[in-house]
């Protein structure tokens, strides 16, 4: 790709979303425990350049929308305006450097993960070819997606809403609850044939995610993910993965 196809970057906009969003089951339940929140919040960006090409990104919303476009627009965006959007390893690189001294993770990162969303969208149509060839291709034809539920804290609302998931053709369900009547509640509800997945968002020391590990253990996760607080210790998830006799995935932090 000629590193200067795509033009200089001459605006990047963070655009704040917040999409109503529907729990399933009783109306005054609400997702996350019984929080009753109404909406989703989103974060967008977009990466325009001076050759009238768009690039689209979207950060981690979550609540910390808003801290993340603060970040894009005073930190990141004032760093860009100006330089070449190719190659995007070397730009990637140079702001990580220059913008480290505020922290490896948290809104910066998830800033500058949108913004490498939105970089890699607009080579893809600088090369006219789709991203994914770019990237190196694939022979698959499909990829298996999984439906990701709100934390219900009720396993009532976890049994429907996982029936509803099946209802709308998944057969991976991924669940996000800290307590053993609501993974059994949907296990009851799925069957024995659906692959079912557990986040916990870090909730546990060592200790007591070995102990869940085993009390999780008949209903065949098909992973354990984020059982340990802190998220980046790292032996403590490799022990819970020795120990716990259920495969583990760690935290998902944005990194570099």
């Amino acid at each position: 790709m000629d590193p200067h196809a795509d033009g200089l970057i001459t605006a990047i906009e963070a655009i704040p979303l917040r999409i109503p969003f529907t729990a399933g089951g009783t109306a005054d339940a609400g997702p996350w425990g019984g929080k009753g929140l109404k909406t989703v919040d989103a974060l967008i960006v977009k990466l325009s350049t001076d050759q009238g090409r768009v690039g689209w990104g979207e950060s981690f919303g979550l609540g910390t929308a808003l801290v993340v476009k603060a970040a894009i627009d005073h930190a990141i965006a004032p760093l860009c305006i100006g330089r070449h959007a190719v190659p995007i390893e070397k730009l990637m690189h140079e702001l990580q450097a220059a913008l480290h001294v505020y922290g490896r993770s948290g809104a910066l990162m998830f800033g500058l993960s949108a913004l490498d969303i939105a970089l890699w969208d607009l080579a893809s149509k600088a090369c006219g070819q789709p991203l994914h060839r770019l990237l190196g291709g694939s022979d698959a034809a499909s990829l298996p997606c999984y439906a990701s539920l709100i934390r219900y804290t009720d396993p009532e609302l976890v049994r429907q809403n996982t029936g509803r998931a099946l209802l709308d053709g998944y057969r991976h369900i991924k669940l996000h609850e800290v307590r053993l009547d609501c993974v059994r509640a949907a296990r009851e509800a799925a069957g024995e044939d659906v692959r079912i997945a557990l986040d916990v968002n870090c909730p546990w020391t060592v200790r007591e995610a070995l102990d869940m590990a085993r009390a999780l253990r008949p209903y065949d996760l098909h992973w354990l993910e984020e059982p340990v607080w802190p998220p980046e210790n790292h032996e403590g998830l490799a022990q819970v993965r020795r120990e716990g006799g259920i495969p583990v995935a760690p935290a998902k932090m944005p990194r570099p």
